[in-house]
């Protein structure tokens, strides 16, 4: 455990959570932990710290990582609270950053739970006013998305159960992509009576696999790539093999609807698939002795380059985790198609990101850009950009995969060895214009909500909407 010097740990709502991710309650915790419900309640409510014995007694009873238990929290609850409060409808009652950072950091739950609805709240003004009427009917209370989104977050994007059922399967099939690619279909047909066949696009028109249930026949479209027939190989394999361990995780998760149920199982797989073809310690050497080159882990597992930052995101084991990138998905239009949020993800979760961030700009020829940007919080991230190729499966949009992290982690990243991390000048960005009160920014597209405008016919400013401080 880290040496915390005379630095008292205040964890309550950490160890509020972990009790009710155990699914015990106080009685129990405190018989575990041989103290008395109290105590223990003193502990949740912040009113005694933990001390070094406590944290100690923590992980042997729980098997938790001190060093992760006792780390600072990331601010994406406080920031993202903040967010919603500064929208139009509450924004007049002036709520101040210390009570929200009171609020997110004591009451996690809370702060879930106004989250949750907010996000029902955008939903539904999405639905034109003629449908409100019978919209409670038909529009879930929170979007499936948004729920796999949030559910995913949670567990960090690890599933411990699946990844070791697909490393258990990966350690009978040969590395080299190639042979791997064989070896899927061999055992599909072989195990599972699935043959898989390579057909012309226009014989499955507007999809790229397709299962014929009835002659247990997988047919892949001549417009995938390699990397794409080896995953569709991969997902129907785990999807017969690992097919409890994946539903056991659904019913875990609970989703809300039957929606959410099926994009739960559907995204379940794709990690099940990805963690095959990527087994987990296998993988994460890779990316640790090649420094994360990404063209390198490409070539080397057979993988494209969405399929390998998805994998990227998802190293988060107790003790044998990998860097803790964040990810998006970039849309022609600049808006973020997908996106998984990390420990650290600097944007506003609501909207688009900051037009500064060169992410938006990747070069068209599938090069790697990095660029080192910096928060108004003063926090640097080292982000890497890729465009994918026009016409990849068929679309025609310009599609471009970033992946980002803290600096601190910059030396491990081949891709930022021209970066001083540190010292070097960082590109200033924002949560997003809303949300953003930097006063000379140029790129400004929209005035922030939480300021007045300060408009004056005599002058104009290089910022546009300039703003009044308080």
């Amino acid at each position: 455990m880290a040496d915390s010097g005379d630095r008292k740990l205040y964890l309550g709502p950490k160890l509020r959570v972990l009790r009710r991710e155990l699914g015990l309650n106080q009685t129990q915790m405190a018989e575990e932990l041989g103290v008395s419900p109290s105590y223990l309640n003193h502990l949740e409510r912040n009113q005694r710290p933990l001390t070094a014995q406590m944290m100690l007694r923590l992980a042997n009873t729980y098997d938790i990582d001190i060093r992760d238990f006792a780390a600072p929290s990331t601010d994406g609850g406080p920031r993202e609270l903040g967010e919603i409060l500064s929208d139009a409808l509450v924004r007049d009652i002036g709520i101040s950053r210390d009570e929200v950072l009171e609020v997110a950091e004591n009451y996690p739950g809370v702060t879930e739970a106004v989250a949750r609805f907010y996000r029902a709240l955008t939903d539904l003004r999405r639905v034109p006013g003629e449908a409100l009427a019978g919209a409670a009917e038909r529009v879930p209370m929170i979007a499936p998305i948004d729920w796999l989104r949030e559910m995913i977050a949670r567990a960090g994007n690890y599933f411990a159960e699946i990844d070791a059922g697909a490393e258990a399967i990966a350690a009978d099939l040969p590395e080299d992509p190639a042979l791997l690619q064989a070896a899927l279909r061999a055992r599909l047909k072989d195990q599972h009576g699935i043959s898989v066949q390579a057909v012309r696009a226009d014989l499955i028109a507007g999809r790229l696999r397709h299962f014929d249930m009835h002659r247990r026949r997988l047919m892949l479209s001549e417009r995938l790539p390699p990397s794409g027939r080896l995953f569709g190989a991969a997902w129907h394999l785990v999807a017969q093999e690992l097919a409890d361990a994946i539903a056991a995780q659904v019913a875990r998760a609970a989703p809300p609807d039957e929606d959410s149920r099926r994009l739960t199982t559907i995204a379940l797989t794709n990690h099940a698939a990805a963690a095959l073809i990527m087994p987990y310690e296998r993988f994460r050497q890779a990316a640790e002795q090649s420094r994360h080159d990404l063209p390198l882990l490409c070539d080397r597992f057979g993988v494209s380059l969405e399929q390998l930052a998805h994998r990227l995101t998802s190293l988060n084991s107790t003790g044998a985790r990998g860097i803790p990138f964040f990810m998006a998905k970039i849309d022609g239009a600049g808006q973020i198609a997908k996106r998984f949020d990390g420990e650290a993800w600097p944007f506003a979760r609501y909207g688009g990101t900051c037009p500064r961030w060169d992410a938006h700009d990747a070069p068209a020829s599938g090069a790697i850009a990095a660029q080192l940007i910096e928060t108004m919080e003063g926090k640097r991230f080292v982000t890497l950009a890729a465009s994918l190729p026009r016409g990849a499966a068929g679309g025609r949009a310009r599609t471009v995969i970033a992946l980002g992290c803290e600096a601190k982690h910059a030396g491990r990243i081949i891709h930022a060895d021209g970066l001083d991390a540190e010292r070097g000048e960082a590109t200033e960005v924002g949560p997003g214009c809303p949300l953003c009160e930097r006063r000379a920014c140029p790129d400004r597209a929209l005035p922030p909500v939480t300021r007045a405008l300060d408009l004056h016919s005599y002058e104009r400013t290089t910022a546009p909407y300039p703003f009044r401080r308080v």
